[in-house]
C-alpha cells in the first residue's frame, strides 16, 4: 500500500478559483481504489466557509523560519470519504480577502512550502510520494532534497509535480531563494531555478521532482516547442525522460444528465428526444425560435484570446447567416464582451449571456447540439468532456487535451465523438461548423454521434489508473 500526500494551493470543496481545485478535489478520492492511502494538504484560508470549517480537528502548532522570522504554523485535519485533509493555519498569510494576487506572493508560498515539509513530522503517516501541483508548490522538491533528505522519515520520499497552468510560474526576485527560503544561491547560479535574472518556482519543481506531468499527453509534447513552452521549452525537452501527460477527468456525478437537477428533462443514452425537449425549453427561455430542427451551438467559455474567441468573432456574422442558433455564456476581455453584445442586439438567432452561472452552463450543455471550443492552446480542457457527457458534439482545434479527447466523426464508420480542425484560423473553424450543420440534417447519423459522445469515458477512473502506474514505478 502506498501513502500519498497531495499538496495544492486550492482544493474543492474547501476553496476554488479554477480547475486546479477540481482536480485535487476529485483525483485523491479515485486513487483510494488502487490500494493507496491518500491525504491532501492546503492552506487554511479565512475564506473557507463555516460549513467546510465544521468538523476540523486541531492537531498541533509549531514554527518555521521565513527569513529572519519564526512564523507560526497551526496544523488542522478533517476527514471526508476516507481522505484526510490537512490545513496549514497562519493568520498573517492566509487571513486575506483574496487567495492570489498579494504583493508578498513569493514569500507567502515560500512559507507554505516550508510549512508543508515540517508538517510531515506531526502527521501519523510515512509518505512514499508527495504529489505537488502548480507553481505554488514548486520549491518543495528542492527543499526536500537540500534540507530533509538526510532524515530517515524523508529520505525515501519521491515527488510527482503536475503542471496545470503553465502561464503562471511563480517568478520572483532572487532574494526570495536565499533570504526567504533559506536555500543555497548555487541553485540560482547553476541555472536550476534561474529565469531571466529572477527565480522561478515552477522551474524548481520541474528541475528537482522525480516525475513531471501535464494534464494531457499531447500537451506534454507541445510544451517542448517554443510556441507553447512559455519560456521553459528547453527545460521540458531536457527533462523529456521524466515528463509525461495524463488527461484529466470530470466528476461524472456532478455532470450527469440522468440526475442533473439543473436541467428540465433528465435523460440517458436512450434519451435523445428528451435532450431535444431541453433544447425547446432553453430556446423559449432565451427568446429564440423554438424549433428542434435548427442546430443549436453552445459556447461556455472565458472570453479571452487563448480560448480562440477571436476566431469566433471573426466568423460569427457569416455563421449567423446560416440556419443556426448560437448561445454564449461567459465573461472576459471587454472587447469580446462588447462584440457579443453587438451580435446579441443585431441577430435574432444569437443569445449572448455576458455573465457566468454553473446552472446556466449545465442548461447549455444539455440543450445545445454542438459545443464550440476552438482554443489556441489547451493543456487539457474540461468543456469538451462535459459537453460529451451531455451528448453534445464538441468542435475543437487539434491541440493539447482537445486532441486527446475528441476524435473527428466519420459518417462511413459511425465512429468519432466530435469535430476536429487543425489550422488556427477562422476559415477552418467555419468550415468545420458547416460540416457539423450538414451532418445534423441526417437524424440517423446525428443520433449515432449523440450516443458516441455519451459513451465517451471521461471519468476520473482512467486518470487515476495512469497516475497509480506512475506511483508504482516510482516506489518499486
Amino acid at each position: 500500500m502506498k501513502n500519498i500526500l497531495f499538496v495544492s494551493a486550492e482544493v474543492a470543496p474547501f476553496i476554488k478559483t479554477g480547475g486546479l481545485a477540481d482536480v485535487v478535489g476529485a483525483l485523491p478520492q479515485e486513487l483510494l481504489g488502487f490500494d493507496n492511502n491518500v491525504d491532501v494538504i492546503l492552506p487554511k484560508y479565512s475564506s473557507i466557509s463555516e460549513k467546510h470549517n465544521e468538523g476540523m480537528e486541531f492537531i498541533t502548532d509549531f514554527e518555521v523560519k521565513v527569513g529572519w522570522r519564526d512564523s507560526f504554523v497551526g496544523l488542522w485535519k478533517k476527514t471526508i470519504n476516507n481522505v484526510d485533509y490537512y490545513f496549514i493555519e497562519n493568520e498573517y498569510y492566509f487571513n486575506r480577502s483574496i487567495i492570489y494576487g498579494n504583493q508578498d506572493e513569493g514569500e507567502k508560498f515560500s512559507y507554505f512550502n516550508k510549512a508543508v515539509l515540517e508538517s510531515l513530522k506531526y502527521i501519523n503517516r510515512q509518505y512514499d510520494i508527495l504529489h505537488l501541483n502548480d507553481w505554488h508548490t514548486g520549491m518543495i522538491s528542492l527543499l526536500l532534497k537540500e534540507h530533509y533528505s538526510h532524515l530517515d522519515a524523508y529520505k525515501d520520499i519521491k515527488t510527482v509535480y503536475t503542471i496545470h497552468n503553465l502561464k503562471y510560474q511563480g517568478i520572483y526576485d532572487p532574494v526570495v531563494l536565499g533570504d526567504i527560503l533559506g536555500l543555497d544561491m548555487e541553485h540560482y547560479y547553476n541555472g536550476s531555478v534561474e529565469f531571466y535574472g529572477d527565480i522561478n518556482f515552477m522551474k524548481a519543481g520541474i528541475s528537482f521532482s522525480d516525475i513531471v506531468t501535464t494534464v494531457s499527453e499531447t500537451y506534454a509534447d507541445e510544451i517542448q516547442d517554443e510556441y507553447y513552452g512559455e519560456g521553459l521549452h528547453g527545460l521540458f525537452s531536457a527533462a523529456d525522460n521524466k515528463l509525461t501527460g495524463v488527461v484529466n477527468g470530470i466528476d461524472t456525478s456532478e455532470y450527469n444528465p440522468k440526475t442533473d437537477e439543473d436541467i428540465s428533462y433528465n435523460y440517458d443514452l436512450r434519451g435523445y428526444k428528451k435532450k431535444r425537449k431541453n433544447k425547446a425549453v432553453l430556446q423559449g427561455e432565451l427568446g429564440l425560435e423554438v424549433n428542434k430542427d435548427i442546430p443549436m451551438i453552445g459556447i461556455v467559455s472565458r472570453l479571452v484570446e487563448a480560448k480562440g474567441i477571436d476566431l469566433i468573432t471573426h466568423m460569427m456574422a457569416e455563421l449567423l447567416n446560416e440556419e443556426v442558433q448560437v448561445v454564449l455564456l461567459g465573461t472576459g476581455d471587454i472587447q469580446y464582451e462588447n462584440d457579443f453584445r453587438w451580435f446579441d442586439e443585431h441577430y435574432d438567432n444569437f443569445s449572448g449571456n455576458i455573465y457566468f452561472s454553473p446552472e446556466m452552463a449545465k442548461k447549455i450543455y444539455a440543450s445545445t447540439d454542438i459545443f464550440l471550443m476552438p482554443s489556441r492552446y489547451e493543456p487539457c480542457g474540461l468543456g469538451q468532456l462535459i459537453a460529451q457527457s451531455y451528448g453534445n458534439a464538441p468542435i475543437v482545434r487539434k491541440t493539447g487535451g482537445l486532441a486527446d479527447t475528441v476524435k473527428n466523426y466519420d459518417s462511413e464508420t459511425g465512429e468519432g465523438n466530435g469535430f476536429v480542425f487543425e489550422d488556427f484560423n477562422a476559415h477552418s473553424l467555419l468550415f468545420k461548423i458547416k460540416e457539423a450543420i450538414e451532418l445534423y440534417k441526417d437524424d440517423h447519423q446525428w443520433q449515432q454521434l449523440f450516443k458516441n459522445c455519451m459513451n465517451s469515458d471521461n471519468s476520473w477512473a482512467n486518470s487515476a489508473s495512469k497516475y497509480n502506474e506512475i506511483y508504482e514505478e516510482l516506489v518499486k
